[in-house]
């Protein structure tokens, strides 16, 4: 989520990173600039002010490229934890957190067990 706000290209991140990751933090967030309205930095305004520039928001109704960042986890070979945190001040907890959940989990998908291309070997 931070990486969304700031700009950053998460799932670079976790290339640049692999050697270094040890636990996976899902939680997400909205831009809300580029509208000649809001700008990043009004920060200071309240969560859920329409005048943010930013907002967290509930994992997988935000701007973070979760099925990207989750396949660029299976190509690094990451099996470590994943969790979701969750943070969302226009939706009710008892109802985003264990949607989060699902999302996260549909996306947590194993890495193939073989390469793409051995599906198609002529050898024998």
């Amino acid at each position: 989520s931070h990486f969304v706000w700031q700009d950053l290209d998460p799932v670079g991140f976790l290339w640049d990173f692999k050697d270094r990751i040890y636990h996976v933090d899902c939680k997400d967030a909205k831009r809300q600039v580029g509208n000649g309205r809001n700008g990043r930095l009004g920060s200071h305004l309240a969560w859920a002010d329409p005048r943010r520039g930013w907002d967290f928001v509930s994992t997988g109704h935000g701007d973070v490229p979760w099925e990207a960042s989750f396949r660029m986890l299976n190509t690094i070979g990451y099996d470590g934890p994943i969790s979701v945190e969750w943070e969302d001040a226009g939706m009710d907890r008892l109802v985003g957190a264990p949607e989060a959940l699902e999302f996260v989990r549909r996306l947590a998908f194993d890495a193939p067990s073989a390469s793409f291309d051995a599906a198609f070997s002529t050898k024998d």
